[in-house]
């Protein structure tokens, strides 16, 4: 049937309206009019969720530059499921009474257990397991290994989805998650990340509580959704639980022992670190102070390297290990100036450079002349 709530035209999918669902649009009217919050509330049984999908969808068309999407928010996967029924016999009496009305894309997303269509992640009934072996098929380190060993199991709907699927558009309709799941296996793309990626242009969003209300999730999912939308919390009684459990953290005897665990093997690898580094900054400091020594030698004795060969701990070592290439720059001469220009030229080709770059130089060059070339080129050696 079609009605007019304060000279807006909506069309409602059945030849029969309750007095509770045409109050419950005149009040929703009001609040979209005010651009406000709205708290509603109406017995079971009395078609809340088309009364909701009429109304908004019908404002939605009227005025889409103030209201450009409609996210509706429920808690169960029944639940939403019985959204999209409802949209699609809202959007099929669109088409029936007035085929000049734009059509509209709407869709639902779920969880990878609700709408994977992997031969053998889909077999999976805990989530957390699914989204475990979901994230060790597409994550991107192993595409990547991929890449150089295909022997490496990588998700192919997933691949087909990242080749094909980001450029295209998901056509008009409305897609429940069997729909979706479908249309995946036929273009050999992944469901879950093709709704993912199509709710960013798509009209009307179904989706859980959690896309929205969990920070972890929504900054993933929800945060490229335009501002210009209504947002429907249905069942909204539950927010408060759903809120909780977003944001606390279940700790079991399992998981303290575990922690405990990692904690010991923690410190003792800082532990040995520790140890480790201060055994080679000894022997770095011993090995700076030969140097020096030697050096005090070659001067006593008229002893010059015109080309000194750099020791194996010079060459392959990190910054500062560095350090004794200072007794060999001494012996490129005795005079003052010499000595003078020697410092200048070290202290520009090593410490201007950062301290990650000198490293990072020093092992894709494996030696020190390639510290010195990286130097040179940018500019620092200047003779």
């Amino acid at each position: 049937m079609k009605l007019t709530i304060d000279d807006l035209i909506v069309y409602f999918p059945y030849e029969y309206i309750y007095p509770e669902q045409y109050a419950y649009m005149c009040e929703l009217k009001r609040a979209l009019d005010a651009k406000g919050h709205c708290v509603l509330e109406m017995p079971s049984g009395t078609g809340k969720t088309t009364t909701l999908l009429s109304l908004i969808v019908a404002y939605m068309l009227e005025n889409p530059h103030v209201v450009r999407k409609l996210i509706y928010c429920s808690r169960t996967v029944p639940e939403i499921e019985k959204v999209i029924e409802e949209l699609k016999k809202l959007l099929d009496y669109y088409e029936k009474q007035d085929s000049s009305y734009p059509s509209l894309t709407g869709l639902v997303l779920s969880s990878r257990k609700n709408m994977c269509v992997h031969p053998e992640v889909s077999t999976e009934r805990e989530g957390k397991i699914v989204d475990s072996k979901c994230h060790s098929l597409t994550a991107s380190y192993v595409r990547d290994r991929y890449s150089h060993d295909d022997t490496i199991p990588i998700c192919q709907y997933y691949e087909g989805f990242a080749m094909d699927g980001k450029e295209s558009v998901l056509p008009y309709g409305v897609y429940s998650l069997d729909d979706l799941k479908q249309y995946g296996r036929d273009r050999n793309w992944c469901p879950y990340f093709l709704a993912r990626f199509a709710i960013t242009h798509a009209n009307i969003v179904v989706y859980s509580y959690h896309y929205l209300l969990d920070p972890k999730i929504a900054d993933v999912v929800s945060k490229e959704l335009t501002k210009e939308a209504v947002v429907i919390f249905d069942e909204a009684h539950n927010i408060d639980n759903v809120c909780i459990d977003s944001m606390s953290v279940k700790i079991n005897k399992r998981i303290i022992e575990k922690s405990t665990a990692n904690i010991t093997l923690l410190e003792r690898t800082v532990a040995e670190m520790r140890e480790d580094d201060a055994k080679r900054l000894q022997d770095e400091y011993q090995r700076l102070v030969a140097g020096l020594k030697d050096a005090s030698v070659a001067r006593e004795t008229d002893v010059i390297l015109a080309n000194p060969v750099l020791p194996d701990e010079v060459l392959n070592g990190t910054l500062t290990k560095l350090w004794p290439l200072i007794s060999l720059v001494f012996r490129g001469g005795s005079g003052k100036h010499t000595k003078r220009r020697a410092l200048h030229w070290f202290s520009e080709a090593i410490f201007g450079v950062h301290q990650d770059q000198v490293e990072s130089a020093a092992r894709s060059a494996g030696n020190a002349g390639g510290i010195f070339a990286r130097s040179t080129k940018q500019g620092v050696h200047r003779t």
